[in-house]
């Protein structure tokens, strides 16, 4: 039987789902597919288009590969529009004349923006908000604008504003309505939404409609029909969307009076054999402009055209989006009328959350809601509103009792047929079903499978809780050991730590461990003992279980350069200090930046510069910013009362204050403060792990913040507290997240885990529950009063300083990365991609010289034993380098095991010199060393890579005679043809893929 043919008119979102699902419910392969995509590339992600400012990356938005479409038969013609459909021949045609006869046609042409007829709008500078190419465009015409203007406050435009702040560009937003998302949320839900935006410096304009936009062919001023006037540089018009329906108009289809293809239940057209899906389609008078509710079109199209039976009879207009950081969301019937909706509010002005949702008139059914600032239920939220079943509560518990899930009886009391991920349409019992009958065994599979969670991504807390519910009914363990060497989690390892007063990381993998430890336990271990004892991590055994940003007290840059991050408490800083600091920089040639958190950051210190560039910054008066260190980094402020109008408390000197108690305390990862002298909020206090803000009788303390990769607003602990009480509630905050997060958890994700959450943290905190406050405090006090100064016990100390030493059996020196000008300062070379590195490392060791399932040894004859150092110059349990020629290598004295062990000093990945500064450990029994830039680990017997990789080492024989250390090596200029630092350094920086010689390296290009 001949296939049926299928033409798809569009290639979005919503036409690419369709091919999915036809492709998926196609199993007697009836029909054949071909799509046309007007675009130069495949469908992508629009719903996350805002991310393309941050990575310029085009392929990370794509929603399938083109092997996708060649491995499913899917024939797709790229850049190139389909401009003609005949429908008495059933052609369609594009515009680069390919001509395909159809069985069915599929209108998938989507919308496109609406660009109010403004005087003006036509002069360079005006562009929307749509495709990859518009914001190419944008990101081009903002290197030379300052001021830009986005025309529309609904989800699009505030979107494109978030887009035009993050350019840099000083940003307005322009709304003819009254309020923001006027579609979305109410008047109230705005004014939260335009207090959070206004606070990061994005200017809202309300009830304006623009008349005029003037300037000499590019746009300077934008005139008002109020008579106000706004200059700016470049305009981004968002006033909404229109179907793209003019293809349907030409093929005498059936459209809307005010636009869209009229379609039924069945998604059909005037013309029973053409379909149309997504925001080109007018169903009951309706346009849906929500990814959503294209994608169940989408799938019913497939289904009926497989033999299903569906119908499409509206559907769920929920949304929960994350715009400009703040949280918003609207779910149900969230418009419903006074006269059978009772509404109940909870509006948080010092917390910037509004929360508004609308009941039945009895209080038994929970019709729709509007969540700004905190829409961490909605997910609940919004299963309750489509379920039949009254609510398990009463109304006001769900917006001041326990959270929405509690409510509920967790998801296990859930019914099977409730939405989970409304994306994709995804019930509780498909998510289930697929746990259990594909034995998934992680929430990414999870996603893989079903999709729940790969659109918006709103429903992974209730898919994260429907995995462990079902891994638990299934008798498996999610297990949270913190590595093979130890079957305890961080948490209990702190207690076990505490408790028996485990001093050493010896003493305590004895006690409670096995093995010789690794990369991952090392650094927890002495994170713990830190916390608790407060030894100077580079005392006695210590140095060598650190990652090495610890271990050198610096964190590691590329080419194994490092930073020097003095600190600089709450911001404030004196001249003398300054320029103390800019000396410093010009004498040892270093990269000069200002961070976010309020302090100045040098790049490109070699290792053995440290101790002498430190111990000028000692005499200055300057101390560790402790940068490197997973502890407290910066408390930010701004100046308060100290120079502020609108200051209302001395947030600089408090800041000063807080950051000289915290400081150099280590905890479970990296932690940020911050102290705002007023509710305008200029430090930004809300977004950090701990913040201040200031008020007329004292201070409101918020905690558990987070403004990094996955930005979190923080919660109210307590308001209105004077700074003693601030400072107490710190210290019992701090201790107990040190002692009860998880390794490399931030404050954010240690609240969201901890059952309680912010509640439980207030009841230990602020009441007391566990009557262990005042141990909390006394164990803060203890850290506080045993604090020191890691770089000035350093530099004072001679044996100290030697570890910092490039090569242990010479006192030469050298650079090992290229370093390149840039803006009136230097940087290292870039890296080159994956696959160039790769290439080189194929060169750089022939498969017929050095086989990969062969032992890494070097040993082209002759070779010979060369004392390079004594026994005492290469730390225990740690390493060193030592040059030998023109090559570096890695020396490792594994005393735990009684071994020592010799390998290059180059990591083959990046080419960076670096391995003698690696964590040692073992791999089920396996001796390895984990590269401290990108934690690669190498077995140190075999140098073969444990991650399956191609990457190896070689390795070379290592024996003791006496207190000398020697290496079996062959001559230098042999080994200086393979491994010259040169040809690594050149390659490191270089898509070039063969080896040079040394020395047809030029060695001016390597000087730092």
């Amino acid at each position: 039987m001949a296939q049926k043919t299928i033409v798809v008119i569009g290639n979005g979102m919503v036409g690419q789902r369709f091919c999915e699902k036809l492709v998926e419910f196609d199993k007697a392969k009836k029909f054949r597919i071909v799509t046309f995509c007007e675009e130069p590339r495949a469908a992508y992600d629009r719903v996350g288009l805002t991310s393309f400012f941050a990575h310029r990356d085009a392929e990370k938005l794509m929603i399938a590969r083109m092997e996708w479409y060649r491995e499913h038969g899917v024939e797709i013609h790229l850049g190139d529009r389909a401009c003609s459909l005949d429908r008495e021949q059933k052609i369609v045609r594009s515009q680069k004349g390919v001509e395909v006869k159809y069985d069915i046609a599929i209108m998938a042409t989507g919308s496109y923006p609406f660009v109010p007829p403004v005087p003006g709008f036509n002069k360079q500078g005006v562009f929307v908000y749509r495709t990859i190419e518009d914001l190419n465009h944008i990101i081009e015409y903002s290197k030379k604008s300052k001021r830009c203007a986005v025309i529309g406050g609904g989800l699009l435009g505030l979107e494109a504003a978030k887009a035009a702040f993050d350019l840099g560009l000083e940003t307005h937003v322009i709304e003819f309505a009254g309020r923001l998302m006027p579609r979305q949320i109410d008047d109230s839900g705005s004014r939260t939404l335009i207090k959070k935006i206004e606070s990061l410096g994005v200017k809202v304009h309300l009830n304006k409609s623009t008349k005029e936009v003037h300037g000499n062919g590019v746009v300077e001023t934008m005139e008002f029909n109020d008579g106000e006037t706004l200059d700016v540089q470049m305009i981004i018009v968002s006033a909404g969307i229109r179907p793209r329906d003019d293809l349907a108009k030409e093929s005498d289809i059936h459209v809307g009076p005010r636009g869209g293809i009229t379609v039924n239940d069945q998604l059909r057209t005037s013309d029973p054999d053409i379909y149309a899906i997504g925001e080109c389609a007018l169903h009951r008078g309706m346009i849906y402009g929500l990814v959503a509710p294209g994608y169940e079109m989408a799938e019913i199209v497939a289904a009926n055209l497989t033999g299903d039976e569906r119908h499409f009879t509206g559907t769920d207009l929920s949304t929960k989006l994350k715009l400009m950081g703040c949280d918003v969301a609207s779910f149900g019937d969230y418009e419903a009328p006074a006269e059978r909706a009772v509404p109940l509010t909870f509006d948080d002005t010092f917390g910037g959350v509004y929360k508004k949702l609308l009941f039945s008139l009895d209080g038994t059914k929970l019709l729709g809601g509007i969540l700004v600032g905190d829409a961490s239920e909605y997910g609940t939220f919004s299963i309750l509103a489509k379920g039949t079943q009254p609510l398990p509560c009463k109304p006001h518990e769900l917006l001041v009792g326990k959270t929405g899930g509690a409510a509920l009886g967790g998801v296990d009391a859930m019914p099977d047929e409730a939405q989970i991920c409304s994306c994709n349409n995804v019930s509780k019992g498909a998510i289930c079903h697929a746990i259990r009958e594909g034995n998934l065994d992680s929430v990414g599979a999870v996603k893989s499978c079903t999709r729940a969670g790969t659109g918006c991504g709103g429903c992974m807390p209730l898919v994260t809780d429907l995995f462990n519910a079902e891994l638990k009914k299934a008798g498996k363990v999610v297990v949270n050991h913190l590595c093979e060497h130890f079957s305890l989690s961080r948490t209990e390892l702190f207690a076990v730590v505490k408790i028996k007063e485990l001093n050493s990381f010896d003493a305590v993998i004895q006690h409670c461990g096995k093995g010789n430890g690794c990369e991952i336990c090392k650094p927890a271990v002495t994170s713990i003992l830190a916390s608790l004892w407060n030894e100077n991590i580079m005392a006695g055994d210590h140095a060598t279980l650190q990652d090495t940003n610890d271990r050198f007290l610096a964190n590691m840059q590329r080419g194994g350069l490092y930073s020097v991050v003095p600190r600089v408490p709450g911001g404030e800083i004196t001249p003398d200090k300054m320029i103390a600091i800019a000396e410093v920089a010009k004498d040892y040639k270093l990269y000069t930046k200002i961070t976010g958190g309020q302090r100045i950051d040098l790049f490109g210190a070699q290792v053995q510069d440290l101790p002498d560039i430190w111990e000028r910054l000692g005499a200055a008066g300057l101390e560790s910013g402790h940068a490197y260190g997973k502890s407290l980094r910066t408390v930010k402020s701004c100046v308060g009362t100290t120079w502020c109008r609108f200051g209302v408390q001395d947030s600089v000197g408090f800041a000063i204050r807080v950051e000289n108690r915290y400081k150099g305390v280590r905890a479970p990862h990296k932690v940020k403060m911050a102290v705002s002298g007023c509710v305008r909020e200029c430090a930004e206090a809300q977004g950090k792990d701990v913040g201040l803000v200031a008020t007329e009788k004292g201070y409101n303390l918020y905690v558990c913040g987070n403004g990094g990769a996955k930005p979190r607003h923080a919660d109210l602990l307590v308001g209105d507290i004077d700074e003693d009480t601030a400072i107490k509630y710190i210290d019992r905050f701090f201790m107990y997240y040190i002692m009860t997060a998880d390794r490399l958890t931030r404050t954010s994700v240690w609240c969201e885990k901890l059952e309680g959450g912010i509640d439980h943290i207030r009841d230990v905190v602020v009441n007391d529950k566990l009557g262990i406050a005042a141990e909390l405090e006394a164990m803060m006090q203890r850290l506080v009063d045993t604090y020191e100064c890691e770089w000035a016990a350093v530099v004072k100390d001679p044996e100290k300083r030697k570890r910092f030493t490039q090569f242990v059996n010479t006192n030469e020196t050298e650079s090992c990365i290229e370093i390149v000008p840039e803006r009136g300062q230097q940087r290292p070379d870039f890296w080159p991609n994956e696959f160039v590195s790769l290439e080189q490392f194929r060169a750089m060791s022939p498969a017929e010289t050095q086989p990969v399932e062969d032992a890494g040894t070097f040993l082209a004859p002759p070779s010979e034993w060369h004392s390079v150092g004594k026994v005492w110059d290469f730390p225990k349990d740690g390493g060193a380098t030592i040059k030998y020629g023109a090559v570096q290598i890695a020396v490792f004295n594994f005393a735990s095991r009684g071994e020592w062990y010799a390998t290059q000093n180059m990591c083959p990945h990046k080419k960076a010199f670096v391995l003698g500064r690696g964590i040692l450990g073992d791999a089920a029994g396996t001796p390895k060393v984990a590269c401290p830039l990108h934690k690669k680990t190498f077995s140190l017997e075999t140098g073969k890579s444990l991650q399956g990789e191609e990457y190896h080492l070689h390795t070379f024989p290592v024996r003791i005679d006496g207190d000398d250390v020697l290496l079996e090596l062959p001559p230098t200029e042999l080994l200086d043809q393979e491994l010259a630092t040169e040809i690594g350094c050149r390659l490191a920086t270089s898509c070039q893929t063969s080896c040079q010689p040394a020395s047809s390296l030029p060695r001016e290009l390597l000087e730092v």
